[in-house]
């Protein structure tokens, strides 16, 4: 039989730990003092901020020259030119002119002033709303949540342009009929948001201590909850406005909207239709080309305040 050498420990390890120690060596750097060199220089918290800020800023400016312009070419929306009816675009009509010589440009402004403002209204509604269902929520006790959250989830589980489609055709369409559906079907959203705020901020140290205090529940409300909750509002609200402008333009596309006679997106894009068989792409292009940029310019204006506000995502 063959004998075998013992092996110890030590000896087997030693090759192991000088070949970690060269190891180490070659990736310790030369110089003690050396730091490692950046390519480039990290943009600076304060730059981030200007830029968020500027965003927000020209998107908000942007939509106030839309509506200042569409109330100023109000008339000439509705002025009718049959000289000069389905004519492409062209330095005289920039967005070419309908079959009734009407100026597309013009009626496509008027038509966007009248979402913006119709969206403003319901958004407005629906987000004071979204805040009142969320205090209920949040404060009213078990049985208030659990009456909130069931009335959350019955008008999530029905598809927003259906339930927009059935108010307002029992309002009877128009303006307020639209505005009063949009706004009853965009609130569920932004009261989950709300209530979750809500309470994180009722578990808060301060707000057990001005309880403890001897504080009413409604001082403590206004003076302490409102302040954290008002940066979750007031983005809310803002990014409620694209889904207003959107289902208002659906359901007047539908012919459940807005009034015929009123130059609204819808209407124009709906009349459109049968005028692209004969070639006049732009009644249809353009209009439908500016409501998406109205759409983001509500998207970036909120997602920029949101970094500016929101404490979770603000920028320092």
């Amino acid at each position: 039989m063959t004998n075998l050498e013992p092996c110890t420990i030590g000896a087997s390890n030693e090759p192991v730990s000088q070949a970690a120690a060269s190891a180490s060596a070659m990736a310790a750097p030369l110089h003690k003092d050396s730091e490692p060199v950046l390519l480039h220089e990290p943009l600076s918290h304060a730059s981030n901020r200007k830029i968020t800020l500027a965003v927000c800023v020209g998107s908000a400016l942007a939509l106030v020259v839309v509506v200042v312009a569409g109330f100023l070419l109000s008339d000439e929306a509705v002025r009718t030119n049959f000289a000069s009816k389905n004519m492409a675009p062209c330095l005289a009509h920039l967005f070419g002119t309908d079959w009734m010589g009407r100026d597309m440009l013009a009626r496509t402004l008027t038509g966007l002033s009248t979402s913006v403002l119709l969206g403003l209204v319901a958004a407005t509604a629906s987000a004071f709303i979204a805040l009142i269902l969320a205090s209920i929520a949040a404060l009213g006790g078990k049985r208030a949540d659990a009456v909130v959250t069931w009335l959350v989830d019955l008008v999530l589980g029905v598809p927003h342009i259906v339930l927009l489609i059935l108010i307002s055709f029992a309002l009877g369409k128009g303006f307020w009929g639209v505005a009063i559906g949009v706004a009853l079907t965009h609130w569920p959203s932004l009261t989950r948001v709300l209530r979750a705020e809500i309470l994180q901020c009722r578990e808060a140290p301060y707000v057990a201590v001005a309880h403890k205090l001897g504080q009413s529940r409604l001082k403590i409300a206004l003076t302490h909850m409102l302040p954290a909750l008002f940066p979750q509002f007031i983005v809310g609200l803002v990014l409620l406005f694209p889904h207003a402008i959107l289902h208002e333009a659906a359901v007047t596309f539908l012919g459940f909207g807005l009034s015929p006679d009123m130059p609204a997106i819808g209407i124009i894009i709906s009349e459109s239709m049968g005028y692209l068989s004969i070639g006049a792409w732009w009644l249809a292009v353009f209009p439908g080309l500016a409501l998406v940029v109205c759409v983001l310019l509500f998207d970036f204006a909120g997602s920029g305040l949101r970094k500016l506000i929101d404490p979770h995502m603000a920028q320092r």
